[in-house]
């Protein structure tokens, strides 16, 4: 059975299991670019101490596959594995991890920066941070808006 390209998961990743599950089988593979992205201890000047994100099931999976099928479009890659957590996050927890494959580094470290830019602004994710104020919603940022801009994508976040 192949692995699927998305996964909403509440349990923690290997990323190198990840990455060889995708690699299996593809002897044209000739680069894996990966990101993973955590949950760090400080945003917008303020200490967090935990994270929660909420999502739509079935909602969220079917954005981050057309987003993937946009990467196949704009990108000559062979491969792409895309896992994303829910629920309590800890500081220092994994919650992302894009991972693709091409036959040369440059496509997939394009297809990779275009994946987490989209996903960071487009997918249908709630982010809860607990600080030593309280809990807090994180709102998108311009910043990211602005990355996703460069790919000729307008961000719906307005």
């Amino acid at each position: 059975m192949a692995t699927p390209r998305v996964s909403i998961q509440t349990a923690d990743f290997d990323v190198a299991a990840e990455i060889a599950a995708l690699r299996a089988q593809d002897p044209g593979v000739g680069a894996v670019c990966s990101f993973i992205g955590t949950v760090r201890d400080r945003n917008d000047g303020s200490a967090v101490s935990a994270m929660e994100l909420e999502h739509y099931p079935g909602m969220t999976e079917k954005a981050i596959e057309g987003m993937i099928d946009e990467a196949f479009a704009r990108f000559d890659i062979r491969g792409v594995r895309v896992i994303h957590r829910v629920g309590a996050l800890q500081v220092q927890d994994q919650i992302v991890l894009v991972v693709v494959t091409s036959s040369h580094r440059g496509t997939s470290f394009q297809a990779c920066e275009f994946l987490m830019d989209y996903l960071k602004t487009q997918a249908p994710f709630w982010k809860k941070e607990r600080t030593p104020d309280g809990e807090r919603w994180v709102d998108a940022r311009v910043a990211d808006d602005a990355a996703l801009e460069r790919w000729g994508i307008a961000s719906r976040n307005s």
